[in-house]
């Protein structure tokens, strides 16, 4: 029985390099889409905000003139955008409540927290699982949700559930019915 020898023609190096660019194109795609990283984080940041200062997953931006913190460990797949609202020494009777309520209802993916003495406007999430829309959005969030502090306390219109106003008018209701009696 004879062997025979592959011969090397031009048609199989055309389908080589056929195949090989096809198998090049999907690896780039799987690359772009695989998800967050630093690199791309700062790409979103050089293109959404005003000013931008720090280096790659730690970062002070200037965004809706406000400052947001942004930290990322990508080694744990974790990203967290913050700003900070009031000092907690100056919370009033009533805020702390309020901002869990908040928290709840209203803030939807940014909620209230306490970090080093200060109340915080706070976005976290998984870095790798992250959109850049959903990153500029979480930016957004931040923002309104520190702008509203101490009125609406919302991150955006959306309140989950029916919300806070509901509970508000119920409270109210409450007190004029104790008054009459």
């Amino acid at each position: 029985m004879k062997i025979k020898r592959f011969r090397f023609t031009s048609f199989t190096f055309l389908f080589l390099i056929i195949f090989l660019g096809n198998i090049s194109a999907q690896v780039d795609k799987e690359s772009e889409t695989i998800g967050m990283n630093n690199k791309k984080m700062e790409a979103v940041f050089k293109s959404e905000v005003e000013e931008l200062q720090g280096e790659l997953g730690n970062w002070q931006l200037l965004y809706g003139e406000m400052v947001l913190f942004v930290l990322t460990d990508e080694k744990n797949n974790r990203m967290r955008i913050f700003t900070p609202v009031i000092e907690q020494k100056l919370l009033e009777e009533g805020q702390l409540e309020r901002m869990l309520q908040a928290n709840f209802h209203s803030a939807l993916d940014s909620k209230y927290s306490l970090y080093e003495g200060y109340v915080i406007s706070v976005y976290t999430h998984p870095l790798k699982e992250l959109q850049p829309d959903q990153l500029i959005d979480a930016m957004r969030q931040v923002v309104i949700l520190s702008r509203t502090f101490g009125d609406a306390y919302t991150s955006t219109g959306l309140i989950f559930g029916g919300g806070q106003q509901s509970e508000e008018e119920e409270d109210s209701k409450s007190k004029k019915k104790t008054k009459k009696m």
